[in-house]
């Protein structure tokens, strides 16, 4: 067993203490411990064992003493589907995290999640401590996305719409209520965009978003989706969002590492989710859902896990 083989390494059929049996790979990370994989023959219904990997999770030898315990990342696995439950969420469930490709989460990804503040670390230096909307609880464990989600402050109202109040607030709720997805419908020239924006800047501030995707139909709106993002002050602080973080409109398949926002066509994800090289500018020109033939395309989920990798 080498653990410096690499910045990760799965050592197969693990012993684990008296009593939980052998991991079927046990995850390192800098040579640290920091996760488990239960395999499972194809076919397999993953929603059968997430008891066995919680075992594995809780079994650890003390002897190889983990940055974090119980490990905080299982995987169940089939070889097609793949599974994970993040323990560092304060509300940890399994979640699909590929189909058609046996992946998971980089190395360096999940040694980022490692070191993350602990939720009272990240409170104290975004908050101030007399605001009263958050007590952080006494945790030495680091901080997920969906638990600093959770710490949201009140949304200051600034130049906003009563209406986009209401669809920001909603969101938020929404997501500190462990609901990952939410759909908001406003009319035609209501200020959605700068709803959007609004519900973005926070998430990154306040939630630690890595990277948002903005995501349209023809390039046109991308163009004025992206002055938007220029022209948007942050209340909080009275400087603007491309002051504070950079924003990228693709217009090649090339994704920055510094781009916190990522704004594109819904033609030029296909385009990459294909693993095309670049995209013809015309044909983001046009919206595809107006053009026949459109809907009939088939989905690229085998792709899907290359590029969210790159977003992540």
């Amino acid at each position: 067993m080498n653990l410096s083989a690499g910045p990760g390494v799965a050592v197969r059929e693990f012993p684990m203490s008296s009593g939980h049996g052998f991991a079927d790979y046990l995850l390192f990370v800098g040579g640290k411990a920091v996760g488990a994989l239960e395999a499972k023959a194809a076919g397999y219904r993953l929603f059968n064992v997430e008891l066995q990997a919680d075992k594995y999770a809780t079994g650890l030898p003390p002897r190889l003493n983990p940055p974090v315990n119980p490990l905080p990342f299982v995987y169940l696995s089939t070889g097609v589907e793949t599974r994970f439950v993040n323990g560092l969420d304060p509300d940890p469930k399994t979640r699909a995290i590929s189909a058609n490709l046996p992946q998971i989460h980089r190395p360096e990804t999940l040694a980022e999640w490692i070191e993350a503040e602990t939720l009272d670390a990240w409170v104290k230096r975004l908050h101030t401590e007399d605001s009263g909307f958050y007590t952080a609880a006494d945790d030495t464990r680091p901080s997920s996305l969906r638990a600093r989600i959770t710490t949201l402050p009140p949304l200051e109202r600034g130049s906003l719409y009563a209406n986009q109040i209401e669809a920001v607030t909603n969101l938020e709720q929404s997501l500190k209520r462990n609901r990952p997805r939410a759909l908001i419908q406003m009319a035609t020239g209501s200020g959605k965009t700068i709803a959007a924006i609004t519900a973005v800047y926070r998430l990154i501030k306040y939630g630690g978003a890595r990277r948002v995707l903005f995501l349209v139909d023809r390039s046109n709106l991308a163009e004025q989706a992206e002055k938007e993002f220029q022209g948007y002050r942050a209340p909080d602080v009275n400087r603007k969002f491309t002051e504070l973080y950079n924003v990228q409109r693709l217009t090649s398949n090339t994704i920055m590492d510094s781009s916190r926002v990522v704004i594109t066509t819904i033609q030029r994800v296909y385009s990459m989710l294909k693993g095309e090289p670049d995209l013809d500018p015309a044909l983001e020109e046009d919206s595809q859902f107006e053009s026949s033939g459109a809907a009939t395309r088939e989905p690229l989920a085998q792709h899907e896990q290359h590029f969210s990798r790159r977003l992540d």
